[in-house]
């Protein structure tokens, strides 16, 4: 017995089979997870590092590369970022994308314990990592305000009782607040008042740290009755500081509130956030890498309404964006598509067999190869995403073809006078091997996507799997359920028995057999030219591949906007506050924004006090696309010089370990900072020139002002200091030092020890500076010693930040594309522009700032450095590794189409040379 006759004498069987099919094809319908794409994360994790007050250059030198050296050892890392700025440094791994995250964590936690002999014994908290892309935008924006709440506890309310709770939902890394406003007590010491006491700002540092302990005390043992023990020592506000005894001077004491302002205020005075005009607290849900981004919108949203019922009268909480909204309108679109596909495929074959029974039977193939497909996906984790339904749809059209095949085999001999049963049995048997080498060909198809490697194989496995699978199943029901139903619901219906409809069509497709007969006998008996026409189009089709514009993965337009703000490099947190307002004024007034935050200074993506960020949700409706509208917000603040800001539409996939202004990145690398730094604003400069670019910038921050100590050791030391007593005055004095910490039942909040304000605004405060002598018996004269007479002053520029990208130092240039113009074809301006570089440098340009002038301190007037051995590579917000481009004095052969359609190679270097014959003017 032939195994289709099984199938179609055994009717029972093959209904349950086939109900099965549909049954458990529901289930895992309703429980696959919705996503916009398939999983293709690279596992990443961000490690954090803070010391208040140290340089970039120190963080660099000092946590960066110890960290760097014990990550490189790592198994299946990928690639090292780190960026240091002003008392903070973050290194971003990325690991190969078979490797596990968990299994990742762990290597980096003991690299980060073997790191620890070399960091910093300062710290004041050991380096922390978290299972999060840094460079990926958050899945969901709240933002927490109140008219009638300080700002302090509208912060402590949003950590401790919402951002700590939707940390515990399953798949969140972290959640980053912008413009926190942590409680803090600050002390603003006076120095004229601590130099006329000869009180010296390290003894300050002692009484504070001394005065509030919270140390355990024991307990009391008695014969019938124990006592715990609890003293204190341990000071919580201001007013509990401010009685404090510094020193005794001339017998009397000298407390804290004589020599310096106590006050409760924040722990970083030098960030603020708007929501809508109004000052807030915005909390970033970031997710980690490999989960899904609707399940995680879920779990916090099933969250929100307690926590929204526990929030006190008069604090609010709003949601800015939600990343799962056009997830969801996007899979529903996909799913409407795959519906009307279904319609249309099942009303193109009614229209040509005319045939009710004969339409029903083969468009059954179509929902249960589907619902079958949806069981193979559950077992393999896939996710309902808008490639996976893509494929689905386009299967629609697969699937059907071979139960019709079949199904037209059975009328076959139906028509050669065949009973029902005979005519299936004996159709089926006939065609089962045209039907197995029509799906395994059609399967073939897909199998070369299954070998593809790197993330755009990730990208495209889930989608040749389930076409693959629809196809499959479709095999199966076309010689089991087909057969089987055409045995016993099929019926054959002769030119007579039917109406005039039918018999009209009949003579038009009758029409058209004849039209395709002719035109098949004109076209075998011109074989030349038949021949010749296909060669024809073969070329034509290979030159409009080549010709084609070419990238990676189209933008997507989600509602959702970031602009980046930069001003000058010395710009106050003030003055970048009131250019932040401006901005954000100016772009909310556009009759597409819907919702707008706002935040300036330092934050989680970085940055110091001179830049900011603005998050701008749109309109859903009545709207041009989000390109257009970031167009339209470019050009409203275009007019405002003193401010850079760089307007993109988030992408769908960022896969860089770095968070750019722009959408691309070109990051060059070289062992000689000084070359590097001197060759980056000649190659911005010259690519800011090419058409079709738009916001190029790179992140070389080489000129903010800084004042450099000179100390003179000799003096100091006959004066009784050190080097680290020096430095440890001015980091009392200037560098915002945590002198100690406040424990409470539900956070830790430090004690902030600095100069007034007014003693911190130029380079002469530091003459007002004094420093106590530790090694003098008396106090007196010799009790405390003027800065300026063991140190001298010298003005200078140094980098904000400083970024290494795989231990080496890089720089990072960014740009966005202008409508209409392909990455494929950005890339190809650039390669040719960095050709023309190399063969005529350029003198290098006035300053990168375009606000106030400032000089670049590694390009010296008169020098000529030899041109620099870069290692450049191309990486991208949305991209994965694909071309590599060496900067060489030849003409660099043009990357291959394929290659130039992927916009990236972070991982693929090739170092080269600069022309030897470069010079400089």
């Amino acid at each position: 017995m032939h195994f289709t006759e099984f199938f179609i004498r055994r009717a029972i069987t093959t209904t349950l089979l086939m109900a099965a099919i549909s049954v458990f094809g529901a289930i895992a319908y309703f429980t696959l997870p919705v996503s916009d794409l398939p999983n293709i994360d690279f596992p990443t994790i961000s490690v954090s590092v803070n010391q208040p007050g140290a340089s970039p250059e120190t963080m660099a030198n000092t946590v960066a590369l110890p960290l760097e050296r014990e990550f490189t050892a790592l198994q299946g890392i990928s690639s090292i970022n780190s960026t240091s700025s002003l008392g903070s440094t973050r290194i971003t791994l990325q690991f190969d994308l078979d490797r596990n995250i968990d299994a990742a964590a762990q290597d980096v936690q003991a690299a980060i314990s073997s790191a620890s002999r070399d960091l910093p014994q300062n710290l004041p908290r050991p380096p922390t990592f978290r299972k999060v892309n840094p460079a990926e935008s958050p899945v969901l924006y709240l933002a927490l305000s109140s008219s009638t709440f300080p700002l302090s506890d509208v912060d402590e309310y949003g950590q401790i009782n919402i951002a700590q709770r939707i940390s515990t939902v399953n798949g969140v890394a972290q959640v980053d607040v912008y413009g926190s406003q942590k409680y803090a007590v600050r002390v603003q010491l006076d120095p004229k008042l601590l130099a006329s006491r000869a009180i010296g700002i390290d003894e300050v540092r002692a009484a504070l740290s001394q005065n509030n302990s919270n140390l355990p005390a024991g307990t009391l043992q008695g014969q019938e009755k124990q006592f715990t023990l609890e003293a204190t020592g341990q000071l919580s506000s201001a007013e509990q500081f401010r009685p404090i005894i510094v020193a005794y001077r001339d017998g009397r004491p000298v407390r804290l509130d004589q020599i310096a302002r106590v006050q409760n205020d924040v722990e970083n005075n030098l960030t603020a956030s708007w929501f809508n005009g109004e000052r807030s607290i915005m909390l970033a849900v970031q997710r980690q890498p490999g989960t899904n981004t609707v399940d995680i919108v879920d779990g916090i949203r099933r969250l929100l309404p307690t926590l929204q019922q526990q929030m006190p009268a008069g604090m609010n909480l709003n949601i800015l964006f939600d990343r799962s909204e056009p997830i969801r309108h996007s899979i529903d679109d996909v799913k409407f598509t795959l519906l009307l596909a279904i319609i249309l495929v099942v009303a193109v074959i009614f229209v040509f067999l005319r045939n009710p029974s004969a339409t029903i039977i083969p468009s059954l193939a179509v929902p249960i190869s589907i619902l079958g497909t949806f069981s193979v996906m559950s077992l393999l984790g896939y996710t309902l995403d808008n490639l996976s339904a893509m494929a689905l749809t386009l299967s629609v059209g697969f699937v059907v073809d071979d139960a019709i095949v079949v199904l037209e085999n059975i009328v076959r001999h139906r028509e050669m006078g065949k009973e029902k049963l005979e005519a299936a049995i004996d159709g089926s048997k006939e065609i089962t091997f045209t039907i197995i080498s029509m799906t395994i060909s059609l399967v073939a198809v897909f199998i070369p996507v299954l070998f593809m490697g790197g993330i755009v194989g990730r990208l495209l496995r889930e989608f040749a799997v389930v076409i693959s699978v629809a196809i499959l199943v479709s095999g199966i029901v076309s010689l089991t359920l087909t057969p089987m139903l055409g045995s016993r619901f099929l019926k054959h219906q002769h030119a007579h028995e039917t109406g005039k409809l039918f018999q009209w069509s009949e003579r038009q497709f009758d029409r058209m057999l004849r039209l395709y007969e002719r035109t098949l006998h004109t076209a075998v008996a011109r074989k030349g030219i038949v021949l010749l026409t296909a060669v024809l189009l073969t070329v034509v089709t290979g030159w409009l591949f080549v010709q084609i514009p070419k990238g990676f993965f189209p933008t997507e337009d989600t509602g959702f906007l970031m602009a980046s703000l930069e001003s000058a490099e010395d710009t106050s947190f003030e003055q970048m506050s009131q250019y932040q307002q401006q901005i954000a004024g100016i772009l909310a007034r556009n009759p597409h924004v819907a919702a707008w935050q706002s935040s300036v200074g330092g934050g989680p993506s970085g940055g110091g006090s001179n830049t900011g960020r603005v998050f701008i949700r749109l309109k859903d409706d009545d709207r041009p696309g989000a390109e257009q509208v970031a167009q339209q917000l470019r050009q409203s603040v275009a007019h405002i010089p003193a401010v850079s800001t760089f307007v993109q539409v988030p992408p769908s996939i960022r896969l860089g370990g770095s968070l750019t202004r722009s959408l691309y990145q070109f990051t060059m690398q070289d062992t000689n900072t000084q070359r590097l730094y001197e060759w980056t604003p000649r190659i911005e400069q010259a690519i800011s020139r090419l058409p079709g670019l738009l916001d190029v910038t790179s992140d070389l921050r080489i000129s903010s002002p800084q004042v450099t100590v000179d100390i003179d050791r000799d003096k100091a030391r006959a004066l009784g200091l050190t080097a680290s007593d020096v430095e440890n005055a001015l980091y009392d004095a200037f560098g915002q030092r945590q002198v100690s910490t406040i424990f409470t039942s539900s956070n830790q909040y430090y004690v902030i020890m600095e100069l007034l304000p007014e003693y911190q605004r130029d380079p002469e405060a530091l003459g007002n500076l004094y420093i106590r002598n530790p090694r003098a018996t008396t106090p007196g004269a010799t009790g405390v010693i003027p800065l300026r007479s063991v140190a001298t002053f010298k003005q200078d520029v140094a980098p904000v930040q400083v970024t290494h990208f795989g231990q080496l130092p890089a720089v990072t240039i960014s740009f966005n594309t202008a409508p209409g113009v392909s990455l494929g074809q950005a890339v190809e301006r650039i390669e040719q522009a960095m050709r023309d570089i190399q063969a005529r440098p350029a003198s290098p340009p006035p300053s990168r700032a375009p606000r106030k002038p400032s000089r670049n301190p590694y390009a010296t007037p008169g020098s000529c450095l030899p041109p620099p051995s870069l290692s450049s590579t191309w990486s991208s917000a949305s991209s994965t590794k694909a071309i590599s481009t060496p900067l060489r004095s030849s003409p660099a052969s043009p990357a291959p189409p394929s290659a130039r359609s992927s916009p990236s190679c972070s991982s693929a270097k090739t170092s080269a040379s600069m022309p030897s014959s470069a010079s400089c003017s």
